[in-house]
This record gives structure tokens, sequence and C-alpha cells, in this order.
């Protein structure tokens, strides 16, 4: 292990590298080691990029950790939801959501799925130009509208979309040690960051009083209301986890799948291998849950476009007591940031890594790395509840269109990551729509 042998007071640099903070942080922790403390306006912070102390972060000693300040921030919006709530409250919460994601029910969500995105892709037409991620964040709103809540909010995606986007164009302002103050003040990112939280508020709060009371069907807003039914949730919290499974459950699938087009789009090989399996799997229809399990190379090809491109592209941690990281200890409070980002790319555990092959995770394909040398979900306790589902979702959006279209990226525009709370293509993804043969 190599470690930085002073703090470095890079502060000037990182907020320089606002435009690809990921970037930036991959270049730090390439020349000066795995484990990097730098001193950011007084705030201490250690770049990790061991796979095994990572390891220890999130699952041996995740009991002395707390969330970091990102989505301490979110809390702003999302509550005390699954993804920022600490300690008993999100153990019991946890407890409480999970049955909403077991097997059962996510296969019988996967019709939905299918024929959502079938009816989706239906509208397009061959030679249309579309912007990629766009469409698949409405796509995906849609899903988990229908599939966890029961809802027909197609004609709200828009408006969930534009509300989301404006937090991310501010949350790099809101994070910074002074951000608390221009949440009251009347200054354009406050008014921006208050004005789409009230929108999305004014949402989920129509789609939890849509159903009155549970019993309708078998699905997480059933969950959430049964919950406050029998005093086991408040309704403020069941607000908060709505909000939070619904902007979770569409924006880093919609992000993934953009990623995997993609990638695709670059890698004609690749992309026929894929339709081959379609082809043998479906025979030409639409495929179902049981067809997973035999859909091998779909899930390589997303598994792969993961590593390259991680929805979420970092984790932080808060540690509460002095914590020993190799060769030296992170004070109580320091925030520990470990970067998927970075550590799909280490050519230690992946050789040639920037080279787009799903071969890598074939079964029996060689695999003498380390475990958190690939974690896209997380890990530990804190491991997203919802990655069976995102799973199942990505591949059966994926193998419905991709058996039907071909996506080829509009020549000359721009494709560069936006690093801000996932991992967004900055101008968008726009391809031109090719109907396949047959």
């Amino acid at each position: 292990m190599t470690v930085a042998t002073r703090p470095l007071r890079v502060g000037l640099r990182l907020l320089q590298a606002r435009r690809n903070p990921a970037q930036t942080i991959e270049q730090i922790v390439r020349q000066y080691g795995e484990v990097v403390e730098l001193r950011l306006l007084g705030q201490r912070l250690f770049l990790l990029h061991d796979p095994l102390l990572i390891e220890r972060v999130l699952v041996t000693d995740h009991a002395l950790f707390t969330k970091g300040r990102a989505l301490q921030v979110a809390k702003r919006v999302l509550g005390e939801g699954l993804l920022t709530s600490e300690g008993e409250l999100h153990r019991r919460q946890r407890r409480l959501i999970q049955p909403a994601f077991h097997r059962q029910r996510l296969e019988r969500a996967a019709d939905a799925m299918v024929a959502r995105t079938a009816r989706w892709a239906a509208r397009w037409e061959d030679g249309t130009i579309l912007e990629l991620e766009a469409e698949l964040r409405r796509l995906t709103i849609a899903i988990v509208g229908e599939t966890l809540f029961g809802a027909e909010v197609e004609e709200t995606a828009d408006q969930v979309s534009a509300a989301l986007t404006q937090l991310m164009a501010t949350f790099d302002l809101v994070t910074l040690p002074f951000a608390d103050l221009l949440d009251h003040l009347p200054v354009g990112p406050a008014r921006t960051w208050r004005a789409a939280r009230a929108q999305l508020d004014a949402i989920i709060t129509r789609l939890l009083r849509s159903r009155p009371q549970p019993g309708e069907r078998d699905d997480l807003l059933d969950l959430l209301l049964s919950a406050v039914a029998s005093g086991a949730m408040s309704e403020p919290q069941a607000r908060d986890e709505a909000l939070t499974i619904f902007l979770a459950g569409h924006e880093t699938t919609a992000n993934a799948l953009a990623w995997t087009w993609y990638l695709l789009a670059q890698h004609p090989e690749v992309e026929a291998a894929l339709q081959e399996e379609l082809d043998t799997v479906l025979g030409g229809r639409l495929p179902t849950a049981a067809d997973v399990p035999r859909l091998v190379f779909t899930r390589q090809v997303l598994a792969e476009a993961m590593r390259l491109y991680p929805p979420a592209w970092a984790i932080g941690r808060r540690a509460t007591v002095d914590y020993p990281l190799g060769e030296v200890t992170a004070p109580a409070g320091s925030i520990i940031l470990m970067s998927q980002w970075v550590l799909h790319r280490d050519p230690r555990y992946w050789p040639d890594p920037l080279r787009f092959d799903p071969s890598r995770f074939a079964p029996g394909a060689p695999a003498d790395r380390p475990r958190f040398s690939y974690f896209p979900f997380g890990g530990g306790p804190r491991l997203c509840l919802g990655e069976g589902f995102a799973w199942l979702e990505a591949t059966l959006v994926l193998a419905t269109i991709a058996q039907r279209w071909q996506l080829r990226l509009v020549p000359g525009h721009p494709v560069e990551v936006l690093p801000v709370v996932t991992l967004r293509p900055r101008y968008g993804v726009r391809m031109v729509l090719q109907a396949r043969p047959g």
C-alpha cells in the first residue's frame, strides 16, 4: 500500500475540478497512493483506494461510520429515507420495506416492465434522433410508478426529470461548507433548489394520496400505507421513503442503460453478440422474468458498462471515531471517500481497463481480484436495497429494445461524464434509431 506522507492542500485544485471531480480524484490517487489525505476548506478528507480497506469501512466496521456530507445534504430533499437515514431508524425502515423487493414480487413486476418498454419503443420511428438518457429517464420513471406504486406517472415524468436535473445542477454548491446559509437566501441556486424540492414534494404527495388505503395491490405503496395504518411508520417517514425509492429507482437505471448503449454503439462486435443471444433465447418474442437467467451475455454487457460508467461513482462516509487506514489514522469527523470510478478502472484489477470487454464477467472467467475492486451497488448493510430490481429492469429493458432497435451515435455530438450525485452524460447521449432488419 502507498500512502501520501503528508496532507495535500489541494482544495483549490478540487474546487477548480468541479467540471469533472471523478477524473480529478483519479489523478490524485494515481499520483499519491491508495490513502491520500486532503485538506479542503478546513475539512479533512481521505481518498481511499485500497479494496481491502474499503471492505473494512463498508462492511466490517460499518457501525463506526455515518453517511458523508453529500447525503447529509440530500436530506433536504429526501428527508430520512433509506438513502440518508442512520442507525436504528435505517435498520427498522429497511426491514419494513425489504419485502417489497422480494424475488416473487419482482418477478410479478417483470411483465409490466416489458410491456411498458415495448409500448414505449413502439412509438419510435426509424431514423429519428433521440436524446437517449432523457428518454430512458422518462421510461424508467414510468416503470417505477407502475410497478412499485401502481400509478400512471408518465404524464409527470418530464416534471420529475426536470426537477431532479435542477437539483443535480446545484448540488455541488449546496454541499459546500457555507451552503446552509444559501438555503435561506433569495439567490439563484437556492431558489432553484427550493423550487425543485417543492415540485418533487407535490408529486410524491399526490402519489401517496392516490390510494386512500392499503389492500388494492401487493406493491411498495401498499406496504407503506399498511405500515402507516399500523403505526409502524409515520406519514412523513412514508413520504421520505416513497420519494427516495421513486428517485433512486429510476435515475441510476436510466444512467446505466444510457452508458450501455453508448458503449454498444462504439463496439459493433459486442452488439452483434448481444443480438445473437437475444435472437436465440427469445426467438422474436418479448422477454419474461423466466428468460433472465438465460440472458447471460446481456447481463455481462450491463456489468461491464457499470464497470466503466458506474451510476454511483463515489461513496462517502464520515468517521465517528479515530479510524486507522493502514499507516495513517483518520480522526473522528473525517470524510472517507471511495470511488467506484477509480477502482473500476485500476489496471491492477482490470487489465486494459478502458477496453469494453463483457467477457470479464463471463461464467468461469478468472476473478482473482479483491471483492471491492467492483462495487457498483455499494456494500455491507447499506448495499442498495433495489439492486435486484435494478438488475431485472435493466436486463429486460435492454433485451426488449435491443432485439428490435440499433442505436447509433449522432456524429460530432460530444459525450462527456458529469459526476454529480450520479454519473450522468453532461450533454446527453444523442442517438439515431435504426430498426433491425426483419
